[in-house]
C-alpha cells in the first residue's frame, strides 16, 4: 500500500503527516504541497498556481526558470464594457483563500478561492480553483467553478484556459494525436526567429538544431476539433516521462464538436482551452448584464504523468498507454470523487434515447437513417443555434449507422435537441424542449430532419461536411513550410501562407470551374480569399462556375444552396450571367469574424444560405455563376465553401 502524505508547508518548515489524519497547521505558509508517494505537487498559497510537479525523479516538471506565476495556472480574458466586443482585461484567476474541501484515506481535494468584491481584484466573478490527488494515481485533477452573482457589475469574457509550461531541457517531443507527433523547437527558436505576418507565426531563422532551420512555427497549426481532443502532451527522453492533458468530457467546452481549438505546442506548452473565440469570432463572447447570475463547472480534468525503463520503445509506450487512460478517464465520467453540489453525480442525471431519420424524396423516396450524425443538448435555441452558444454544457454523440443515439449523463436541465449530418446540409432542432431530471430515462420516438431542399439537384460542388477538407489545397511555399506536414496529405491545410498561393496559381484571371469537366478536388481552391496585388495591397475576386441548362422552366424558381464552412470579414455576392460591374442578385453583406483562414483551419462557423433564382435569369444552353469575395481588406479575408448544388423548380410527387 501506497504511504503517501499530504502535506501543507512554507517550502522550509514543512509539516507532513499522514494523509488519513491529514490537519492543517499553519494556515499562513506560502506553499502547498500534496504527495500521495507517486507525485508531489506543490502550490502558491493563497493564489492556488501550480509551482512544482515532482515525479519519477524530475524534482520539478515544470519550467524553473520562468516566474513561480508562470508554471502551472488558469488564467481568463474578459472585459467590463458589454456593449462593445473588446475584452480588454486579463487575469490569472489567482486565489485570495486556500482551504481543505475534502481528506480521507483515498483522496484529498484543496480550494483557492477569491470573491469578485475583493479589493484587491477588479474581475467581477467568484472564483473557485480545485485540485484532487488520488491515493495511487500517477497526476492529479483539476477544476473550477465559475460565477456571476446577481449583485456584480456587467462583464464579459472571451477566454478560460488551464496552462502548463514544463521544462524546455527536458520535454521536447510533443503528442496530440497518433499522426500529429513531433520534436519541436524551443521558445528560444522562436524569440531569435523572423515574425511572420502576426505574432504567432514565426520563421525559425537561426534555431538551436539544425533541423528546424527554415521551418514556420505557429501554435495554430497543431489546433484539433473538440470532438477529436482526448488526450496530448509532452514526453521527456531521459527519464522517460509522459506530461499529458486529458478531457474525459466535452461537455463544459463550448459551440459543440467541430469547433477547432489550441492544444500542445511550443513552449513546452499544454492547455486545455474551455472557452474561446477561436475560429468562431467574437460573438461567442460570454456577456453578463448587472444582475444576471450564472455558474459553470470548467472541467474537472486530469493531468495525468506516466512513465517507462529507458530501454523501452519510450514514446510510443507512453503515447499509447496515455491514450488507454483517456478512455478509462471517459468510462469513469462524471467523477465519483467531486466534493461539489454543482457537479452532479451519474445518480443525479439523465439519458436521452432516440433516432433520427432523414426525409429527403429526392434522394430517396422513403425515409433513411441519419448514419453517423452528431446529436446534441444545448440551450434552448433555433436549429444551428448551438455553434455561437458558450453560456451552459452542451452533450453531444454520434450515432450509429441506423442513426440511433445515446446521449447519457446529461445534468439536470432544460435543453434543445440538435444535429447535423454528414453529407447533408443544414441543421436540426427538435421541435419541443427536453427538460432533463435527475435520474430521467427519456426515449423519444423516431425523429425526423427534412433538410433543406426544393427541387432535384442540377449540380452540385463538394461534399456537405461542414468543412472544406475535399477542395484543392496547395503545397505550401519551401520557404515558408512546416517540413512537418509536407508529407501528410490530410494535414496541408495547416501550412502558413495558403492565402498567397491563390495569386501564385491564378495571377492574373480567377478560378473557372466547369460542371461536368472540372474536379472539386483540383480544380476548386480551397479557399476563396483576394488576390495579392504587391505592397501590401488585395483585391476582391470572382470565381466563376459555368453549366448547361437545357429546357429552362422561365415561369418557375431555382434555387442555390451556399453552404460555408468558413468566413471571416467577407461579403459573397452572386450574379446569374451578369459580371460583377452589374448588382448582385443576393448579398450576404459582411459575414464571419472566425479567422479561419490565417488560423490555418479547413473550416469555421457554419453559414447556409438558400438562394431563390427567377428562370428568367437563367438562358437555354451555357449559364455562369458568378461568385465575387467583395472585400478587399488584407490577406485573411474571404471564405470557405463547404458545398453548393443548384436546384431545379419542384417537381410533384405521386403518391
Amino acid at each position: 500500500m501506497c504511504m503517501a502524505s499530504w502535506v501543507v508547508g512554507d517550502g522550509f518548515n514543512v509539516v507532513s503527516v499522514d494523509f488519513w489524519s491529514f490537519r492543517i497547521r499553519n494556515k499562513t505558509s506560502q506553499v502547498v504541497i500534496l504527495d500521495n508517494g507517486l507525485v508531489e505537487l506543490s502550490f502558491s498559497n493563497p493564489g492556488g498556481d501550480v509551482i512544482g510537479i515532482k515525479y519519477n525523479g524530475i524534482t520539478n516538471l515544470l519550467e524553473i526558470h520562468n516566474k513561480k506565476s508562470n508554471r502551472g495556472y488558469w488564467d481568463i480574458e474578459w472585459g467590463d464594457d458589454i456593449t462593445s466586443n473588446i475584452a480588454d482585461h486579463y487575469d490569472r484567476l489567482e486565489g485570495t483563500k486556500f482551504e481543505i474541501i475534502n481528506e480521507d484515506e483515498n483522496q484529498i481535494e484543496i480550494s483557492f478561492t477569491k470573491r469578485w468584491n475583493d479589493s484587491s481584484h477588479s474581475f467581477p466573478i467568484n472564483v473557485d480553483k480545485r485540485y484532487i490527488m488520488l491515493r495511487d494515481y500517477p497526476g492529479f485533477y483539476t477544476y473550477a467553478i465559475l460565477e456571476h452573482p446577481k449583485e456584480a457589475p456587467a462583464a464579459q469574457i472571451s477566454v478560460v484556459r488551464d496552462v502548463f509550461k514544463l521544462q524546455q531541457n527536458k520535454f521536447q517531443y510533443m503528442a496530440i494525436s497518433d499522426d500529429i507527433q513531433r520534436t519541436m523547437p524551443s521558445a528560444s527558436d522562436r524569440t531569435s526567429g523572423e515574425k511572420l505576418a502576426y505574432p504567432e507565426a514565426v520563421l525559425l531563422t537561426k534555431p538551436s538544431k539544425l533541423e528546424f532551420k527554415g521551418e514556420v512555427d505557429d501554435k495554430y497549426q497543431y489546433s484539433i476539433d473538440h470532438k477529436d481532443i482526448k488526450v496530448h502532451g509532452w514526453i521527456s527522453s531521459n527519464p522517460a516521462v509522459g506530461f499529458w492533458m486529458i478531457t474525459p468530457s466535452h461537455e463544459f467546452l463550448t459551440t459543440g464538436p467541430m469547433k477547432q481549438e489550441l492544444t500542445s505546442h511550443v513552449g513546452p506548452t499544454s492547455l486545455c482551452v474551455f472557452m474561446s473565440c477561436h475560429y468562431v469570432g467574437k460573438d461567442l463572447i460570454m456577456k453578463f448584464d448587472k444582475g444576471e447570475t450564472w455558474k459553470k463547472v470548467f472541467g474537472p480534468i486530469p493531468i495525468y504523468l506516466n512513465s517507462v525503463s529507458n530501454d523501452e520503445d519510450n514514446r510510443n509506450s507512453l503515447w499509447e498507454n496515455a491514450k488507454k487512460q483517456a478512455q478509462d478517464e471517459v468510462a469513469k465520467w462524471p467523477y465519483n470523487f467531486i466534493h461539489s453540489k454543482d457537479f452532479p453525480t451519474s445518480d443525479q442525471r439523465g439519458t436521452l434515447n432516440g433516432q433520427l431519420l432523414i426525409r429527403d424524396r429526392y434522394i430517396n423516396e422513403g425515409l433513411f437513417e441519419a448514419s453517423s450524425a452528431y446529436v446534441g443538448l444545448a440551450a434552448p435555441g433555433e436549429a444551428g443555434s448551438w455553434q455561437r452558444e458558450s453560456k451552459g454544457y452542451q452533450f453531444w454523440v454520434k450515432a450509429d449507422e441506423s442513426g440511433n443515439f445515446s446521449i447519457k449523463n446529461v445534468r439536470p436541465g432544460n435543453y434543445s435537441l440538435y444535429a447535423f449530418v454528414p453529407g447533408v446540409i443544414g441543421d436540426y432542432v427538435h421541435e419541443k424542449i427536453v427538460s432533463i431530471e435527475p435520474g430521467a430515462r427519456i426515449e423519444l420516438d423516431s425523429l425526423v430532419y427534412e433538410p433543406p431542399r426544393n427541387g432535384p439537384t442540377l449540380w452540385e460542388i463538394g461534399i456537405p461536411d461542414r468543412t472544406a477538407a475535399e477542395y484543392y489545397v496547395p503545397d505550401a511555399l519551401p520557404t515558408l513550410a512546416n517540413r512537418f506536414y509536407l508529407n501528410k496529405p490530410n494535414h496541408k491545410f495547416r501550412q502558413y501562407g495558403l492565402w498567397d498561393r491563390y495569386t501564385d496559381l491564378y495571377p492574373n484571371n480567377d478560378l473557372v470551374y466547369t460542371v461536368g469537366v472540372s474536379d472539386f478536388r483540383h480544380d476548386w481552391f480551397f479557399a476563396h480569399v483576394n488576390r495579392n496585388t504587391g505592397n501590401g495591397t488585395y483585391q476582391e475576386t470572382t470565381w466563376q462556375v459555368k453549366f448547361n441548362l437545357q429546357n429552362v422552366m422561365w415561369d418557375e424558381n431555382y434555387t442555390l444552396r451556399l453552404a460555408i464552412a468558413s468566413a471571416q470579414a467577407t461579403n459573397l455576392q452572386v450574379r446569374f450571367n451578369y459580371p460583377p460591374s452589374y448588382p448582385p442578385m443576393f448579398s450576404t453583406h459582411r459575414i464571419g469574424r472566425d479567422n479561419s483562414i490565417a488560423r490555418h483551419g479547413i473550416h469555421g462557423l457554419y453559414w447556409l444560405y438558400s438562394v431563390n433564382i427567377p428562370g428568367f435569369w437563367l438562358l437555354e444552353g451555357n449559364n455562369t455563376l458568378y461568385l465575387t469575395q467583395a472585400r478587399s481588406q488584407g490577406p485573411f479575408g474571404g471564405l470557405m465553401y463547404d458545398y453548393i448544388r443548384f436546384e431545379a423548380p419542384p417537381v410533384t410527387f405521386i403518391a
